[in-house]
């Protein structure tokens, strides 16, 4: 099924980061492996260790995007967010966070970024060498799950929902 917003066919992006050599900062990227296997037509995926100033050129032509990224702070299973652009005042423009880089695309582009969302799965163990930790696959498994429906979703009202639902309806 393709993606649809006010009847136009639109492209989704699904952008993955973190480390895969450090245990369960691969959430994002495991994700993204996941859904490429499903070959799902209309999305995009990509992932990359962290989000940098030349990833504004993966979201150009993009309706949506969602950002995945691993977490050791957020709530079991995950979070979910729809984010917007913001200025990121940090002296470094080798990593980004997701609303920087949708703030950058603006000022490349000189008009509003894609419709952004951000799904934080909560993470555990971050040491150099770990495999995923059995606590965080359980969370990659629910969030696997939301990704899937939301990328089958007809309507685009579906993300909307699922960001004023309780958690427990997208386990």
């Amino acid at each position: 099924m393709s993606i649809f917003r006010d009847s136009h066919m639109v492209k989704l992006l699904l952008f993955g980061f973190g480390n895969p050599g450090r245990g369960d900062d691969a959430l994002g990227p495991e994700l993204i492996g996941r859904i490429v296997k499903l070959h799902l037509a209309d999305v995009e995926c990509q992932n990359d260790m962290q989000l940098q100033v030349e990833h504004v050129t993966d979201l150009d032509g993009c309706h949506q995007v969602l950002f995945i990224d691993a977490d050791m702070s957020c709530a079991e299973p995950f979070d979910f967010s729809e984010i917007s652009a913001a200025k990121d005042d940090s002296y470094t423009s080798h990593a980004m966070n997701p609303t920087a880089l949708l703030h950058a695309y603006s000022q490349v582009y000189g008009k509003d970024a894609p419709t952004a969302f951000l799904l934080r799965i909560r993470g555990y163990d971050f040491e150099l060498g770990d495999p995923l930790s059995n606590k965080a696959t359980a969370n990659l498994e629910a969030a696997t799950k939301l990704v899937v429906e939301l990328c089958m979703a007809v309507s685009p009202s579906i993300w909307q929902e699922r960001l004023a639902g309780p958690l427990s309806v997208m386990r």
